[in-house]
């Protein structure tokens, strides 16, 4: 068996019919037929029965009469997390082991977001390395393509006429709209990176195993084409589903058509989300299982049937959080370079050309660099531990996990090859 973290065959699910290994209710010995009785290993002189019984039990029974009692340090069936079997459960369930970022049981929010903070401090390392890194060359390299590439902003002149109007606001978005290219490129580029390196190192914490920086290179290099093809395939499915949502109103024309596009676009904006949801999970899935693209998006719709709201919320409260956090240092930064490049803001609200100065470029890239090492790398974990989480809820990971973190009492005392995937 594979027992590598989300990269083993699963585990038993609590649905697959079989019974637990350990059932209170058992069959007393002595009652069982005599022909079928197993020959009794055990001393024929034995210490008289206790008195003892486990909490709102019934009355005591002799030795012989009472049925085998559950073996505690061994993973109950369904998880390895769930209560002992018998009446009352002998004082509740025990904790669930935590090898590494989470415990191997159901994850909570709280569990999620913790574990993916827990990562980003137990290899603080490594995924300052890859994050940092990686921003730092988008950030120069969008600079420089501001700065020498794209064309300076269409002036829009309020006293112009209709005519002269609609001119310079399509010109406006046709400027807009190459600006926001080479930007969509660069960080398409530095998210396929940064997913791939941080879901290696995501996924060793779970075990509790270190990884450095060459490590999760080799480890995610073979991977990268095919995540490649997955990141282009998600902006490309976007683009064609608001362009079948807005392009009939747009094709009608007139008052009408412009209400039946922005129906349209709504409806499409509706089905996009659902399905950037469903397909969640996919990156993952690629990483870790070593799926191909379409298996990969297979796989994310199958692990998210049924959990589609709970993705969703976890996915928004992460956007949210990532969000406030990028917005506070981008403001404090923003401040700073407008107060060292006051000409070019005071000509952005005169709606002149702006021609922002080197100051303001290094210092809000500064910014972005910082906000995009802390958001990135929680971002990720979210989504990889959200992955764990759906894979123990529905196919019992969590024993697959306890086995290659090597803790005993799960069929092995050895820790098991750490490599992914292998």
């Amino acid at each position: 068996m594979n027992d590598s973290p989300g990269w083993a065959s699963p585990g038993p699910a609590p649905s697959d019919g079989r019974p637990p290994e350990n059932t209170a209710g058992a069959e007393p010995a002595d009652e069982r037929p005599a022909d079928h009785a197993p020959a009794s290993k055990w001393s024929k002189e034995q210490p008289p029965a206790g008195d003892w019984s486990a909490p709102g039990a019934a009355p005591p029974r002799s030795h012989a009469q009472s049925p085998p009692r559950p073996d505690l340090n061994r993973p109950q069936q369904g998880g390895g997390w769930g209560r002992p079997p018998g009446p009352g459960g002998w004082g509740g369930p025990p904790p669930a082991a935590k090898p590494g970022v989470i415990p191997l049981r159901p994850l909570g929010v709280g569990d999620i977001l913790d574990g993916a903070v827990s990562t980003m401090r137990a290899h603080w390392r490594t995924v300052l390395g890859v994050s940092v890194t990686i921003a730092v060359l988008m950030q120069i390299a969008d600079t420089v393509v501001q700065r020498y590439l794209l064309p300076a902003p269409v002036t829009v002149d309020p006293n112009a006429d209709s005519a002269e109007a609609l001119r310079q606001s399509a010109e406006s978005m046709r400027s807009t709209l190459l600006t926001m290219g080479p930007s969509t490129l660069i960080t398409l580029i530095g998210t396929l990176f940064t997913t791939a390196l941080l879901t290696i190192v995501v996924s060793r914490s779970v075990l509790g195993r270190p990884v450095n920086l060459s490590d999760a290179w080799r480890e995610a290099r073979p991977r990268l084409l095919p995540l490649l093809g997955l990141s282009l395939l998600f902006p490309l499915g976007a683009a064609v589903i608001m362009t079948v949502g807005v392009l009939p109103g747009l094709l009608v024309g007139s008052g009408v058509g412009a209400a039946v596009a922005a129906l349209g676009g709504l409806v499409a904006l509706v089905v996009l989300i659902w399905l950037v949801v469903r397909f969640a999970l996919a990156p993952p899935a690629l990483m870790l299982e070593r799926q191909g693209v379409v298996q990969s998006l297979r796989r994310s719709a199958k692990l998210v049937r049924g959990s589609w709201w709970r993705v969703f919320g976890i996915m928004l409260l992460t956007m949210l959080l990532t969000f406030i956090v990028a917005m506070i240092i981008g403001l404090f930064f923003g401040l700073i370079a407008v107060l060292v490049d006051g000409d070019g803001f005071s000509n952005l609200l005169k709606g002149a050309d702006p021609n922002f100065g080197w100051g303001f470029l290094i210092i809000s890239g500064i910014g972005a660099v910082i906000a995009s090492a802390i958001t990135y790398p929680l971002t990720a974990g979210v989504t990889v531990l959200l992955y764990v989480d759906q894979r123990i809820r529905r196919e019992a990971l969590d024993l697959d996990l306890a086995r290659a973190a090597g803790l005993p009492g799960y069929g092995t005392d050895q820790p098991a090859d750490p490599t992914p995937g292998s």
